[in-house]
C-alpha cells in the first residue's frame, strides 16, 4: 500500500492535460514505441477532433524511484462543466492532484471551481506551470496568480512543457513524494468507490473502482449498494492501457470488475462496492442520481427511421449513462424521443455521435429546462417540454432553475459582459480582482437564458477570453408564458416555448419573420401567427402564388371576369380547408439560431 500513488489531473479545457499525461506515460514507459500517439486517454475521434476529454479514463504506471517501485494510477478526469459530478468522483478516489494552469492563458473559470473540488476533498495540490515553452508564456505573472489561489511557496510551482516534455522527472518526483498514500484497513469489510464505467460489447460493462477498505478477490459475491444488485466478480484486474486481470485486489488499489452486467442502469458513478457476506456498514458519501438539466427532442427526419433511432439511442447510452430519454410523439414531426442532457456540450456531443457512429440523420427541437408548476390544487408537475404545460387558469405559479455563473475575463471586456447577463435577466452577485487586468464576476441567473447562445456571445464579445463556469443553485417563481405558433391557425408544437413574460412579444416577432422566409409559398394565404394563449400577438402572411385567370378575356363585359375571379376565390378556399403546410428542417433550426 505504501508504493501505490493516486492521483487526477485538474485544469480548464485546453491547458494541455492530455499531452502532459502522454509524456507522464512516455516517461514511465508504460506504452511501447509503437503505442505511441498523440493524446492516448482519449480514445474517442470526437475527442482527438475537438481536444476536449468527454469520457474520463484511468491508467496505471509503474516508476524505479531511488530503487523502490512505485504504482502511479492516474485517473483522468473530463474538462467540462457538464461533467462536473464525473470528476468530484475521479477526485474522491485521489490523494493528489496535478493543478495544471496555461502559462500563456493564466487562471481560467473551470480551473477554480474544480480546484474547490480537490480542496473540499483534501487533496494534496501540485501545481504545475504548462506549455512552458510558447513565446506568450508569462510565467512570472502566472505564478503570482497560482501563489494568491492555492497559497504554496513559489519554488514549489513546476515549470513543465507537455510538448517538449520539460520537468516531466520533477513532477514525477513531486508525486511520489508529496502524495500520501492511501490510509485504508486491509482487514475491514470491503469498501470500494465506483468513479467511473464503459461499456463492452462482447463482455458486458467493466466498473472501475477504487478500494477505500478491504480486498476483493475473483469469483467473490459483491453488492453495489446504490442499485441493490448482487454479481459474482467473475474477472478483476488493474488498467493498463489494456485490461490485465489479477486474483486478487487489496486496498488503496485502482482497478476494474467484470461481472456480465448489461444495463448500463444498474451501474452508477459513485456507487460503493462491498461483500454480500461481510458488507461495510455504511455506504461511500457523496453518491446522487446525476439528473439532466437541458432537455430537447430529438426526431428521426424520416418518420421510418424511428426503430433505428431507438436501437442507436440504446447503444448510446451503454457508453454514456448520464443520457436519459422517453419516447415522446409530435403532431410535426412525428415519433421520437425527449432526451435530457447535462449541458449544452453534452447535448451537442450527442448530436454528433449519433451522426457519425450511428449515421441517424435527427431533428433537435428547441432546448429547455425543467420547469416546477405548483397547480391550483396544490400538485407540483415537473414540465420538460411546453406542451405539457396545464391552461393557464390551472396554474398558481411557475418556479425555474437558477444558476450561479463565475465568469473570468480581461478587465477591458467586463462592461459588455455586465450587458450580456443583466439582459439575460442575471443579478450581480460579486466582483473580484484576481489581478490588475483580469476579474472574476459571479451572477445568478436562470438557467433557461444561457441555454440558447449565451456561450457563443460570452466569447465573441470577450474575444474568446472569458471563461465560464456554473453550477445549479435554486428553483424561484418566475412570470413565464407559453408561446405557440400558429400556422393556418393550426399549432406547431415542435416550435412551442416557454419563455418570460418581457421577452415573449418580441421573441414570436422574430420568428414569426424568420419562419416567413423560409415557409414556401403554397397556392393559397398562410398565415404565421404566435400566440400567448387565445391572445394572437405577432403575425407575419405567406402571400399566395396566383395565377392570373383573366388574361385570356379581352374586351366584353366586365362579369365575365368577375365570373372567372369568383371561380378562382372558390378554389382557394377549398384549397386552403384541405391544403397543409410543410415547415422545412432549416425552421426547426433557424429558432435556435434568431439573432
Amino acid at each position: 500500500m505504501d508504493n501505490i500513488r493516486n492521483f487526477c489531473i485538474i485544469a480548464h479545457i485546453d491547458h494541455g492535460k492530455s499531452t502532459l499525461a502522454d509524456r507522464l506515460l512516455e516517461k514511465t514507459n508504460t506504452l511501447s514505441e509503437h503505442e505511441l500517439q498523440d493524446q492516448v486517454l482519449d480514445n474517442m475521434e470526437l475527442e482527438r477532433e475537438r481536444g476536449i476529454t468527454i469520457k474520463s479514463h484511468a491508467i496505471q504506471m509503474e516508476y524505479l524511484f531511488e530503487g523502490r517501485k512505485y504504482f502511479l494510477n492516474l485517473i483522468d478526469t473530463p474538462g467540462h462543466v457538464d461533467f462536473s459530478y464525473e470528476v468530484s468522483r475521479s477526485i474522491a478516489a485521489c490523494e493528489g492532484a496535478l493543478l495544471i494552469i496555461d502559462a500563456s492563458q493564466g487562471i481560467q473559470a473551470q480551473t477554480i471551481s474544480n480546484l474547490y473540488l480537490a480542496l473540499e476533498n483534501d487533496l494534496e495540490i501540485i501545481p504545475v506551470l504548462n506549455k512552458m515553452d510558447l513565446e506568450a508564456a508569462q510565467p512570472e505573472e502566472v505564478k503570482d496568480q497560482i501563489e494568491d489561489l492555492v497559497g504554496c511557496a513559489r519554488e514549489d510551482i513546476i515549470e513543465a512543457s507537455g510538448k517538449t516534455g520539460m520537468g516531466i522527472e520533477r513532477i514525477l518526483k513531486d508525486i511520489i513524494e508529496k502524495v500520501p498514500p492511501h490510509e485504508g484497513d486491509k482487514m475491514a469489510p470491503l469498501e470500494a468507490l465506483i468513479f467511473d464505467s464503459v461499456y463492452n460489447s462482447y463482455r458486458g460493462i467493466h466498473a472501475y473502482f477504487k478500494i477505500l477498505n478491504g480486498v476483493i478477490r475473483k469469483g467473490d459475491y459483491v453488492k453495489f449498494v446504490a442499485t441493490g444488485k448482487k454479481y459474482h466478480a467473475d474477472e478483476i484486474g488493474i488498467l493498463k492501457l489494456k485490461l490485465e486481470p489479477r486474483e486478487e485486489l487489496g486496498t488503496g488499489d485502482v482497478g476494474y470488475i467484470i461481472s456480465g452486467i448489461k444495463t448500463s442502469k444498474e451501474v452508477k458513478v459513485g456507487d460503493t462496492i462491498t461483500h454480500v457476506e461481510n458488507p461495510c456498514a455504511e455506504a461511500i458519501a457523496g453518491f446522487k442520481d446525476v439528473k439532466p438539466m437541458v432537455f430537447a427532442g430529438i426526431y428521426p427526419v424520416d418518420a421510418d427511421d424511428f426503430e433505428e433511432l431507438r436501437n442507436s439511442m440504446e447503444k448510446l447510452q451503454l457508453n454514456d449513462a448520464s443520457l436519459s430519454y422517453e419516447p415522446e410523439s409530435s403532431a410535426a414531426l412525428g415519433f421520437g424521443f425527449r432526451c435530457g442532457f447535462l449541458g449544452l456540450l453534452h447535448m451537442e456531443i450527442i448530436q454528433e455521435r449519433l451522426d457519425r457512429e450511428f449515421n441517424m440523420n435527427v431533428i433537435t427541437t428547441v432546448p429547455n429546462v425543467s420547469y416546477k408548476v405548483y397547480t391550483q390544487k396544490a400538485e407540483v408537475l415537473e414540465i420538460h417540454n411546453p406542451s405539457g404545460l396545464p391552461a393557464p387558469n390551472y396554474i398558481n405559479r411557475i418556479e425555474e432553475p437558477y444558476i450561479t455563473a463565475q465568469i473570468i475575463s480581461k478587465s477591458e471586456f467586463i462592461g459588455p459582459i455586465m450587458n450580456l447577463c443583466i439582459d439575460k435577466r442575471g443579478v450581480l452577485k460579486n466582483q473580484v480582482y484576481l489581478t490588475s487586468d483580469r476579474v472574476e464576476v459571479t451572477f445568478e441567473m436562470p438557467l433557461a437564458e444561457i441555454v440558447f447562445d449565451f456561450y457563443d456571445k460570452l466569447k465573441s464579445i470577450s474575444k474568446g477570453y472569458a471563461s465560464f463556469d456554473y453550477y445549479q443553485s435554486s428553483y424561484q417563481t418566475a412570470s413565464l408564458v407559453r408561446l405557440d405558433i400558429l400556422l393556418n391557425h393550426e399549432m406547431v408544437d415542435a416550435l412551442s416555448t416557454l419563455i418570460h413574460k418581457d421577452n415573449a412579444y418580441g421573441f414570436g416577432r422574430r420568428i414569426c419573420k424568420k419562419l416567413k422566409d423560409l415557409i414556401q409559398r403554397q397556392q393559397f394565404d398562410i398565415a404565421i401567427q404566435a400566440a400567448i394563449g387565445a391572445k394572437i400577438i405577432a403575425r407575419e402572411t405567406v402571400k399566395a402564388l396566383r395565377k392570373d385567370v383573366t388574361a385570356k378575356c379581352y374586351g366584353g363585359d366586365i362579369t365575365r371576369k368577375r365570373k372567372l375571379l369568383e371561380k378562382q376565390k372558390k378554389g382557394k378556399k377549398r384549397m386552403r380547408q384541405v391544403g397543409n403546410v410543410e415547415v422545412p428542417q432549416q425552421a426547426f433550426l433557424a429558432v435556435l439560431k434568431l439573432d
